[in-house]
C-alpha cells in the first residue's frame, strides 16, 4: 500500500463562499440507474473520488459504457449484464459493494467481489442470508472475497430495518429487473430513512417505481430504467465539516445545497442550530457565523456520517453533549467512535465512549497535537475543522484518505484561508 502523509493544519478562521462536492450518495445511485437503462444518459457534475471510481468500474465490468469528460459523465447503458463472469473490485466502497451484489445477481452474472482496506471485514450477512433463498449461491468465509452464482428470483425478501440502508437500496435497485413482482418486508424499524427516500426518488427519475407498504415496499417486475440527463446535487454530509468550522468561529457560506434534498444529512442544519450555531438558509445558501454553543442530546441513527464533524463542534460547547444511536460507526472505514474519542482526548477534551455513541464534556479550548486519521476520510476532515479553533497546530495522519470521497478538500479548505502543510518523508 502506498505510504500516506501527515498534514499539519494551523489555527485559522475560515472565511468565504464554498461549493461542496456533488453528493456521493446520489452519484452512486444515478450512475447505477443510468447503467441499467437502455440508452445514453449524461450525469453532472461527477467528482471522481475513489468510491465513485469503484462504482464506475463495476458498471463497466457489467457491460455499460461510461466516459468521464471533466465532471460530465456519459453513460451508455446498452449491454448491461453482458458478461457470464466478472471480477468486481469495490475498492473501499461499502455502497458499491452492497448496491452491486444483487444487481449482478439479477443479471445471472457469476461474480467475485473483492475490496480493500476495511471493506472485506464489513458485514454482508444480510445478503448471504436472503439471496440463497432466491436462487443465488453465495460462497464466502464471512466477508470478501464473495462469489455469487445463479440468477436472482422474485419473491418476498425479509430483512431487518436496523441495518445499513445500503442493503435495502441494493434490493430496490435490482428487483425491478426481475420478471415477477417482489416485496421487501422489514422485520424491524427502518433506520437511515433519508438514504432510502433518495434511492426511491432517483429510481423514479429514471422511470422505475416502487410502492411503499406499512413495513416495506412492493416492487413490480419487468420494469426498465430509462436514460436521462441528471444533475447531481451538492453533498450535505461534506457540508458538515465547514459547518463545524463555522460553528467554532469561522464565517462560511455554502452555495450549492438543495434545501428540498432527501439526503438524511440535510438534518445537520437543525442539529447545528440546536447546538447554538448562528445558521440561516437564504436563496439556496447556508450562511454560518459562529454562535454560543451549548451541549445537546443527539440521536444519530439516521445521520451517522455527520457524527465525527459534529463531535468536534460539541467539544467546544458549554456543558455536555450526548450522542447515541451511532453504533454502526464502529464498522466503517475505522471505528469512528473510538477514533473521535481518542483524537479529541489528545486535544484536551473529556470524552467517553458508550456502546452506541459518545459523551462529550465541552472544553474551554482545544489544544494542538497529533491525531490519527485512521485512513478514514471523515476523521481526517473533522480534525482539519478542529484546527480552526485550536490553540496551536494539529497534525493529522493519513491525509490521502480524503480521496475516498472529497479529493479536493484541502484545496477548498485553503481557498477559505485555511493553513496546511503536508509533511513529506
Amino acid at each position: 500500500m502506498k505510504k500516506m502523509h501527515d498534514i499539519k493544519v494551523s489555527p485559522s478562521r475560515l472565511k468565504g463562499t464554498i461549493s461542496v462536492p456533488p453528493s456521493k450518495s446520489a452519484a452512486h445511485r444515478a450512475i447505477i440507474c443510468a447503467a441499467l437503462s437502455d440508452g445514453v444518459s449524461v450525469l453532472q457534475p461527477i467528482e471522481l473520488s475513489n468510491d465513485i471510481t469503484a462504482t464506475i468500474e463495476c458498471m463497466k465490468k457489467l457491460g455499460a459504457e461510461l466516459k468521464l469528460d471533466g465532471k460530465r459523465l456519459t453513460v451508455n447503458g446498452r449491454g448491461i449484464f453482458t458478461p457470464d463472469k466478472a471480477e468486481l473490485d469495490c475498492g473501499e466502497s461499502g455502497s458499491t459493494l452492497r448496491f452491486v451484489i444483487p444487481i449482478a445477481a439479477a443479471g445471472g452474472v457469476k461474480a467475485v467481489f473483492t475490496g480493500h482496506g476495511k471493506l472485506p471485514e464489513r458485514p454482508i450477512g444480510v445478503y448471504t442470508d436472503c439471496l440463497p433463498e432466491h436462487g443465488v449461491s453465495c460462497i464466502t468465509k464471512g466477508g470478501l472475497p464473495l462469489e455469487i452464482s445463479g440468477r436472482l428470483e422474485c419473491g418476498i425478501y425479509e430483512i431487518p430495518g436496523n441495518i445499513s440502508s445500503q442493503f435495502v437500496t441494493g434490493l430496490l435497485l435490482s428487483l425491478p429487473l426481475l420478471e415477477g413482482d417482489s416485496e421487501i418486508r422489514l422485520t424491524s424499524p427502518l433506520q437511515s430513512v433519508g438514504y432510502i427516500n433518495m434511492t426511491v426518488q432517483i429510481m423514479e427519475q429514471f422511470g422505475v417505481k416502487t410502492e411503499r407498504t406499512e413495513n416495506g415496499w412492493i416492487i413490480r417486475g419487468g420494469q426498465k430504467y430509462s436514460a436521462r440527463n441528471y444533475t447531481v446535487e451538492g453533498d450535505w454530509s461534506q457540508a458538515a465539516f465547514y459547518m463545524t468550522a463555522a460553528a467554532l468561529g469561522s464565517s462560511i457560506v455554502i452555495d450549492n445545497l438543495d434545501m428540498d434534498s432527501t439526503q438524511g444529512d440535510k438534518a445537520c442544519v437543525e442539529v447545528y442550530r440546536r447546538l447554538g450555531a448562528d445558521i440561516r438558509c437564504e436563496n439556496g445558501m447556508v450562511i454560518m457565523n459562529g454562535g454560543e454553543l451549548h451541549g445537546i442530546e443527539l440521536d444519530a441513527a439516521d445521520i451517522p456520517d455527520m457524527v465525527p464533524a459534529f463531535s468536534v463542534a460539541a467539544a467546544l460547547a458549554k456543558g455536555t453533549t450526548v450522542i447515541r444511536g451511532a453504533q454502526r460507526l464502529r464498522i466503517k472505514e475505522c471505528d469512528r467512535l473510538a477514533a473521535m474519542r481518542e483524537g479529541l482526548s489528545r486535544l484536551g477534551v473529556s470524552v467517553r465512549e458508550t456502546e452506541d455513541g459518545l459523551i462529550i464534556n465541552g472544553a474551554e479550548k482545544l489544544h494542538g497535537g497529533f491525531v490519527e486519521g485512521y485512513n478514514d476520510h471523515r476523521i481526517v476532515m473533522s480534525f482539519a475543522a478542529a484546527a480552526c479553533a485550536a490553540d496551536s497546530e494539529i497534525t493529522i495522519s493519513d491525509m490521502e484518505s480524503i480521496n475516498k470521497s472529497y479529493p479536493s478538500f484541502f484545496e477548498d479548505y485553503k481557498s477559505l484561508g485555511g493553513k496546511t502543510d503536508v509533511i513529506l518523508g
